[in-house]
């Protein structure tokens, strides 16, 4: 296999031709958007991609395929600031990430993320720019996906309290970032052995809640291991109550660093190693000390790309926001009835995965 693996900045042009590898056609305008200048070939797979052209996958998806000539490959994920609604409801994004190097969940190996962490210099403008952003994001409770509207009280006798996001364990993010902990019931029983006296909260993974992906191994025994299980709250309302966060490579982790609070990771997520984190796995190659607006930049700066919701246009990631929270007071962050219908559509073409 041979794949050429050139960097490509959020802030610089893309190619300006790209072929488009098995992208279904709910994300075809999406591609539009986040390349405007480039020529597009949308295409089954690899063996359709000229030698010496570049190709767009999904995350990791080639890694099934055919690979063996020189290709120069981008990677695409979904962004840190997504939308109001899930990914899985097939709700159109508001930022995506594209990486030359590789994913930024794959802590095996350089991401265009991690490179930026280990070798930009923050200068002032763009570290206040980042804080500017850290407070709004925050101050307006705004996280990826932007759902849940049920409250959580603390309760009073609750001493230290632990929030452990669940994760979709068939993600990537969990064969390419977690080399311990692999189960959502496994870091509960680490939090739980660890924090004994704390009161320990679970909340499931969205996805797995709506019934479009499957729970974790034995995920029906979690309750046994925390204190309370939490579902229809919004993250944002929780992480604003509760002292820490552990996970394994949820962006929780990273949602929480936000506000302040403190992170224990079991994985390695891009977020971790950077000497904001107590991290239960140290990554070797990760020995620069970062302030949590310089990671800001990084991650929410220097790494996305952001859209409008009119599909026309590329955003800076101020605009996005401001896109992001009109969209959420016209939704009132309320699934509609119509959504909830569809999943039972879902269900039934893609399956529970």
């Amino acid at each position: 296999m041979s794949l050429r693996a050139d960097a490509l900045s959020s802030q610089r042009p893309g190619p300006s031709r790209l072929y488009v590898v098995d992208f279904s056609g709910w994300k075809r305008p999406v591609v539009r958007q986040c390349f405007p200048q480039a020529r597009l070939f949308f295409v089954r797979g690899m063996a359709d991609v000229p030698e010496g052209e570049t190709a767009l996958v999904w995350g990791r998806c080639e890694d099934n395929q055919d690979v063996r000539r020189a290709v120069r490959l981008l990677r695409v994920e979904d962004g840190f600031l997504r939308s109001v609604g899930l990914g899985v409801d097939l709700i159109r994004p508001m930022s995506w990430v594209v990486d030359g190097r590789g994913t930024h969940y794959d802590a095996a190996q350089v991401s265009d993320l991690e490179h930026v962490l280990s070798t930009q210099q923050f200068d002032a403008p763009i570290r206040e720019r980042a804080a500017r952003l850290r407070s709004r994001i925050t101050a307006e409770g705004l996280t990826k996906y932007n759902v849940g509207t049920g409250s959580w009280r603390r309760p009073a006798r609750a001493g230290r309290v632990i929030l452990v996001p669940g994760q979709v364990e068939t993600d990537a993010s969990m064969a390419y970032g977690a080399p311990g902990l692999r189960t959502n019931l496994s870091l509960l029983k680490a939090v739980r052995q660890a924090n004994p006296e704390a009161y320990v909260i679970y909340k499931p993974h969205p996805d797995v809640l709506v019934r479009l992906r499957a729970k974790g191994t034995k995920e029906d025994e979690a309750g046994q291991w925390c204190d309370e299980m939490v579902t229809d709250v919004s993250m944002a309302s929780l992480l604003d109550a509760v002292d820490e966060v552990h996970v394994m490579t949820s962006l929780a982790g990273f949602e929480a660093l936000l506000r302040g609070k403190k992170v224990t990771c079991y994985g390695q997520p891009f977020y971790a190693g950077w000497g904001l984190t107590s991290d239960v796995v140290p990554h070797p190659r990760r020995s620069r000390r970062l302030t949590l607006d310089e990671l800001v930049a990084g991650a929410l700066i220097e790494y996305p790309r952001y859209f409008s919701r009119d599909g026309k246009r590329l955003l800076p990631p101020e605009g996005a926001l401001d896109e992001l929270l009109a969209w959420r007071a016209h939704t009132g962050g309320v699934t509609p009835w119509w959504r909830k219908a569809f999943r039972v559509v879902l269900r039934g073409v893609v399956g529970v995965r």
